[in-house]
């Protein structure tokens, strides 16, 4: 191992800082604001944070934890237990982290995924004391090259005071010159971000900083987590389908070509089950602007439909995992890496048409969708970067199951809970039912759309009853707003929606 890591060190005096993930710890300091590399599981921290955990029981610590989006390793349950977090930002998925949150205990701040950085940079909170960034090397003048993600890492490092650099070995080499690091400069003298093509590059492929700024290399032999996503059931499949004929009507209307435009999906069991139904589709040539390259980034690979993916990093289930990087060079002229702040910009993603695949928690009759907090006050994961997507996508879909809890709940509701995305940034929602396209159409024709195609009885007739009483009270957007939350109030009550 010695001499694996001595290679992958080519600025010498950097291998006179490798130590234990103890000792790199030990840099960390009540009080601080830390940002840690890792976006969905993928390129996360591992020994270090550990250690850290480890230190937190013995001393007690809080810190203000950043990172790109959620981590894997149970990072976040181990600090969470540990009594070492205060805050944190800006994604997360840990249930028990969660609870904790939904306790009160941690300061969580939902933020869309492209926005971090730039309160960073801006410091409108707190700058970052200590980075600690994952890769699979240092060049010959100390810059960092990432592994499996870039996310916040590049801006973290660069504006952090000190840098503590986990060293994977078990992350391929071939990851090397798979990224492009391009950081804006300070406004108001800012320049527009120079992507003009999914495969076009606008940086450097590693994070240069002054090498001097790295306090601790620590050596990590630990493969990513892998995700957790569900192969694709009956519902999922009539999904992709419902969308598959939409996207032929588009075409077929002058709107697309059988390349569509670039694709994003958000991630999860439903949004890549939906994009891995495009497999069997007749489009071609497809290419994706994303966040998260999931399996069925590489099934269309492997299916010949996908020429190009941009992402900001690579999830992937075991099996696929193990094939992808088993013959990585098979994928890598295709693919690249890029900070999320790039990856979810809104100019870029309106400048490149995205058709943009986010899964709904629920959605009401008018299209306002919730995908953060169940019962309207109790948060999930997190808004990530489905935001910044629907805001600019050049269509904005969210896709949902019709029913949930065996039918005790329905997705569609007469007002969501929480409003995550407004009536005004969704263009499409689908269920397994049906799709209902809500482009051009005011509140009452939507309602009239989503109930007809979406929605499963018997919440169907629930809903026009709703609609019909609605209506004698007139109004824009018709509500009975002392029902408007009864179905919430009676699952809350009796574990159902519907009445007994």
């Amino acid at each position: 191992m010695t001499q694996d890591y001595q290679d992958r060190i080519r600025y010498a005096p950097l291998r006179e800082r490798v130590t234990t993930a103890a000792e790199a710890a030990s840099w960390i300091k009540d009080g601080m604001t830390v940002g840690m590399s890792g976006f969905t599981r993928a390129g996360d921290v591992k020994v270090v944070p550990a250690a850290l955990a480890e230190r937190a029981r013995r001393e007690p610590m809080k810190i203000t934890l950043l990172t790109g989006a959620s981590l894997g390793h149970d990072t976040d349950k181990l600090l969470t237990e540990a009594g070492a977090l205060a805050r944190r930002m800006p994604f997360q998925v840990d249930p028990v982290l969660r609870a904790a949150i939904n306790r009160g205990e941690v300061m969580f701040i939902d933020q869309h995924l492209s926005e971090t950085v730039e309160q960073l940079r801006s410091r409108h909170i707190k700058p970052v004391d200590v980075a600690v960034v994952e890769a699979v090397a240092i060049t010959e003048t100390g810059a960092i090259v990432p592994t499996t993600s870039v996310g916040n890492s590049a801006s973290f490092a660069i504006l952090a005071d000190k840098v503590i650099v986990e060293l994977n070995l078990s992350q391929s080499p071939h990851l090397e010159g798979l990224h492009d690091i391009w950081i804006p400069k300070k406004r108001p003298m800012r320049e527009p971000v120079p992507v003009m093509s999914v495969q076009q590059r606008a940086g450097v492929p590693f994070i240069e900083i002054p090498p001097e700024k790295i306090v601790a290399v620590v050596i990590s032999e630990q493969p990513d987590s892998t995700s957790s996503v569900l192969p694709p059931d009956a519902d999922t499949q009539a999904i992709a389908g419902h969308l598959i004929k939409f996207f032929g009507d588009e075409i077929a209307a002058g709107r697309l070509t059988h390349s569509l435009l670039p694709l994003q999906a958000g991630i999860g069991t439903i949004a890549n089950a939906v994009l891995a139904g495009f497999a069997d589709s007749p489009f071609s040539h497809l290419t994706m602007y994303s966040e998260v390259l999931q399996d069925s980034t590489f099934d269309l690979f492997d299916a010949g439909k996908l020429d190009f993916a941009s992402g900001s990093s690579i999830t992937l289930s075991p099996e696929k995992s193990a094939q992808v990087f088993g013959d990585f060079t098979r994928y890598r002229d295709r693919l690249v890496l890029r900070p999320q702040e790039v990856s979810n910009h809104p100019e870029v993603i309106r400048r490149l048409g995205i058709i943009a695949i986010n899964t709904a928690l629920e959605a009401d009759i008018y299209g306002n969708v919730n995908s953060t907090h169940v019962g309207g006050t109790h948060m999930m994961n997190g808004i990530g970067g489905s935001g910044d997507f629907a805001r600019n996508a050049y269509l904005s879909i969210f896709a949902t199951k019709s029913l949930a809890k065996n039918g005790h709940i329905s997705s569609i509701v007469p007002m969501v809970s929480h409003v995550d995305h407004t009536e005004h940034d969704v263009d499409i929602i689908v269920t397994e039912l049906g799709l209902a396209d809500l482009r051009g159409l005011a509140p009452r024709e939507r309602a009239d759309v989503i109930i007809e195609h979406c929605v499963a009885e018997p919440y169907q007739h629930l809903l026009r009853a709703y609609v019909e009483e609605a209506k004698t009270r007139g109004g824009q957007t018709p509500h009975v707003l002392e029902k408007a939350f009864a179905w919430h109030e009676r699952y809350r009550d009796t574990g159902s929606m519907l009445e007994s």
